[in-house]
């Protein structure tokens, strides 16, 4: 029988393999995978039946994964069989191959940024990740704009005797390749538990009554907080029940103009022409 797992390799991209031994593989359980180019190294991060669902929802195995040069794609995620294997649980050996590589990775860094400021590019190389075998090394980048770096890669290529790989990305995947705390203390969402960096505008923060400074409401990424969605719907499910700001009502009072809406408490603060203001409750508008 053919399992589905998800493997997770360094700054948590994720791809899922087939097991096709009837030997359990656990969660956290070091594995040699097959990948495109070779073999690499990774973790088991989730097997059984949730593994399988978040591989159904990935829909990437219609790309790269799942399906060979002369194969089509569907919208359906192909079967466990489609998936490349995982070969075999990691040796002591296999894991000191792994740490000895990341260690190395931050040396890589540095190298390719020099070449970078060499070659004049306007480039920020983010991480480098070298695969198991180190028949591929990975540099991922963030930049303003599209960068022609085919120079560049000659030159890497050159110095590393191994293929060259320059992968472009955006500021939340550096955010959820880099980890690190958010504002509100604990580890970000984007690299702990979120499957995917959703765009944020201002309106949601408008919606929620927070300040409209990017920077007050801006992650370590620089991009708006992934948080400002989790909230939204309920805000906007609560403000039908109240009037919108500004609008006149009519009231025991006479006519008032809506100043302000608390949807915690249920009350709205309301201005008379006269410019006297008051506090009512929800209950005590509507009645």
């Amino acid at each position: 029988m053919t399992h589905v797992l998800e493997v997770r390799f360094k700054g948590n991209r994720r791809e899922y393999f087939n097991w096709p031994s009837e030997d359990a593989l656990r969660v956290d359980d070091a594995v040699i995978v097959e990948v495109e180019r070779g073999q690499d190294f990774g973790v088991v991060s989730a097997a059984g039946e949730i593994a399988a669902k978040k591989c159904e929802r990935c829909g990437a195995c219609n790309g790269a994964s799942g399906l060979g040069p002369g194969d089509s794609g569907s919208s359906q995620a192909p079967g466990p069989e489609a998936l490349r294997p995982i070969l075999r649980k990691a040796t002591d050996e296999d894991r000191q191959t792994a740490t000895q590589l990341r260690e190395n990775e931050e040396e890589v860094r540095r190298v390719v940024r020099d070449r970078v400021r060499q070659h004049s590019l306007p480039m920020k190389v983010s991480d480098a990740e070298w695969q198991w075998d180190k028949r591929k090394l990975t540099i991922y980048f963030t930049a303003e704009q599209r960068v022609d770096f085919r120079a560049l890669v000659r030159d890497l290529a050159g110095l590393f005797r191994t293929r060259i790989e320059l992968r472009q990305i955006g500021a939340r995947d550096e955010a959820r390749r880099l980890d690190g705390i958010g504002r509100c203390g604990r580890q970000l969402c984007i690299s702990s538990w979120l499957p995917e960096g959703r765009p944020v505008s201002l309106s949601l923060a408008k919606a929620q009554g927070l300040s409209l400074n990017p920077v007050q409401i801006s992650g370590p990424c620089g991009r708006l907080l992934c948080c400002l969605h989790y909230e939204h719907d309920f805000y906007v499910e609560q403000r039908k029940r109240f009037p919108k700001e500004g609008k006149t009502v009519r009231t025991s009072e006479g006519i008032e103009r809506v100043v302000s809406v608390d949807i915690f408490r249920e009350r709205v603060m309301l201005r008379s022409d006269a410019g006297t203001t008051r506090v009512v409750t929800l209950e005590q508008l509507h009645a």
